[in-house]
């Protein structure tokens, strides 16, 4: 007997994911909050922590089991396209005269969390690590995962607020440069871990990521320089399939090596030339089309994964869920304001600096999902986690309205008045 036939599933799956995310997006937009965090919500809302629990009936029929794993393929090639717009979007020329600043922040701001995550982890290892995994990947992971910035919607905020060209904007986004370098270093560290029998497997692995790193870096950059120069006489549509055909080949290499596809599109968009108008098209036409229809198909894959059920019987995982709110917030928040403010910012930007820092946004669901995939991490710590960077996500916008708000005017002393003689 032949499977069913994904398509008409699928025909009637996708426009309601891409239908419903994006009302989501307009709908927290409306009340200052950024889009992703609308698509976020709504994505997990569509799966068994709402509408699963409301109509199991109406989740199964809008979600088959036939078409998942097409979702989930679909939804994929979204996020290879976005993490490639990321690395695309990763101007390390932020840095200048900021650097100092901008790597003690990315610095404390990563080591701290990681610390109190790998401390916590140590404690959630026995309840929530998955049977055959190992403490090393397990902790590994978790610390890492308490140490993300979200890059892209960090950028989002700052464009929608002005701040963008501001000294606060230009050292949030040097900031978030630096930590976004090192978060990606360190989640492939612990994807060659997971994913090697031994440690000299994970050695070679680790070998062959900086073997591939160095290509990229040293040979296909300055080849791609040398093509996007001479692609004035070649038709647009040509050089958006040569950078969507590249950056799969790149995806595949590093999902060969051992360390996930998502890096290899990554690095693509890393060593891909700036200033070149026919690459800031082409990325242009990919955004425009894989944001909108293909990332939702992305969130809806997450949220199918996370049962906030999971939680509701047991009263101590919702004190596990505390525990690991309040980690991710002082680790994040409190180490890149303090870092900050000893390197010399007012208060004020220190703090703005913070909030910006601890948002986690689409590349924690991103991290969250590779460590399910791994197998280092369960339903039920996942689901924590995706919680915990909609919170701290949803945190930003208002932390930093209150943070840049006008400070209050000095009271105004009244003039004496001349003593008149009565």
């Amino acid at each position: 007997m032949s499977a069913p036939d994904p398509l008409p599933g699928l025909l009637v799956a996708v426009p309601v994911v891409i239908g419903v995310c994006r009302i989501g997006a307009l709908l927290f937009r409306r009340i200052g909050q950024p889009p992703v965090i609308g698509e976020i919500t709504l994505g997990i809302l569509l799966g068994p922590s709402l509408l699963g629990w409301i109509s199991p009936a109406a989740q199964h029929w809008l979600f088959p089991a036939e078409i998942l794993p097409h979702l989930l393929v679909l939804g994929n090639l979204g996020l290879l396209a976005f993490m490639f717009l990321v690395g695309l979007e990763l101007d390390l020329s932020a840095l200048r005269g900021h650097s100092r600043t901008a790597v003690t922040v990315s610095y404390v701001g990563i080591a701290l969390p990681l610390l109190l995550g790998a401390l916590l982890a140590l404690g959630m290892y026995g309840p929530f690590a998955p049977a055959g995994v190992d403490r090393l990947p397990f902790v590994l992971f978790v610390a890492v995962a308490m140490s993300i910035t979200a890059f892209p919607v960090l950028a989002r905020i700052l464009t929608d607020r002005g701040l963008y060209t501001t000294p606060l904007g230009s050292l949030a986004m040097a900031c978030a440069a630096v930590d976004d370098v090192s978060a990606w270093c360190l989640l492939a560290l612990v994807a060659a871990v997971s994913t090697s029998g031994s440690m000299e497997q994970a050695a070679a692995t680790a070998a062959w990521s900086l073997v591939f790193v160095a290509c990229m870096m040293c040979l296909a950059r300055p080849v791609l320089a040398r093509l996007t120069r001479q692609a004035g006489k070649v038709a647009e549509s040509s050089v958006l399939v040569f950078v969507f055909a590249g950056l799969c080949v790149s995806a595949f290499v590093t999902d060969g090596i051992g360390i996930h596809a998502l890096f290899g599109a990554f690095l693509f968009g890393v060593v891909m030339p700036r200033g070149s108008r026919v690459v800031e098209l082409s990325a242009a036409r990919l955004r425009a089309f894989t944001v909108p229809v293909l990332l939702p198909l992305f969130f809806v894959s997450t949220g199918l994964r996370t049962d906030v059920s999971l939680l509701t019987g047991d009263a101590t995982q919702w004190l596990w869920a505390g525990a690991v709110l309040a980690v991710a917030l002082f680790g994040k928040f409190g180490g890149s304001t303090a870092a900050a403010r000893l390197s010399g910012q007012s208060w004020r930007d220190a703090m703005s600096v913070g909030a910006l820092m601890n948002c986690r946004g689409l590349t924690e669901l991103v991290v969250l999902n590779l460590g399910l995939e791994l197998g280092v991490i369960g339903p039920d710590l996942f689901t924590i986690l995706v919680l915990m960077a909609l919170i701290t996500t949803a945190m930003t916008s208002p932390a930093l309205t209150w943070f840049r708000r006008a400070p209050a005017p000095e009271p105004s002393v009244p003039a004496p008045q001349p003593v008149t003689a009565a």
